[in-house]
């Protein structure tokens, strides 16, 4: 965690199996251009909290892992959403819901992207600002 500068969290949503290297490598490349920020919070699904790539990585980072139900996080108004992602785990967003219901009342700083990993394994993650 950076010692001072902008409060963030981070929304997460994958496939079961993603490549924890290629869920790092993804946020360090979005978190780059923020400068000087403080994670509050890496969040997503409820059951992808247990999954071994999020847990490890909020545990190497020292980040809050916190969990959202899909019926929480489809109640969440989002630029993005799909369809696709609705019909598969209830919710049409879970990276941009996840951020922003970890924010508070923040704003996304990052909207939805879409990344896949080595294996083909898909996951997108979004980036919130906290509210002061």
């Amino acid at each position: 965690m950076a010692e001072s500068g902008r409060a963030i969290t981070i929304g997460v949503g994958f496939q079961r199996g993603v490549a924890r290297a290629s869920l790092e490598s993804a946020i360090d490349a979005a978190l780059g251009p923020l400068g000087a920020i403080e994670v509050r919070a890496i969040a997503s699904l409820d059951h992808k909290c247990a999954e071994p790539a999020l847990h490890a990585l909020a545990a190497a980072r020292g980040w809050p892992l916190r969990g959202f139900t899909a019926a929480r996080l489809a109640a969440v108004e989002v630029p993005g959403g799909s369809a696709r992602v609705a019909t598969a785990v209830a919710t049409p967003s879970v990276a941009e819901a996840a951020a922003l219901l970890a924010a508070g009342d923040g704003r996304l700083l990052l909207p939805r992207q879409v990344h896949r990993d080595p294996a083909g394994k898909a996951f997108t993650l979004a980036i919130a600002g906290c509210a002061a």
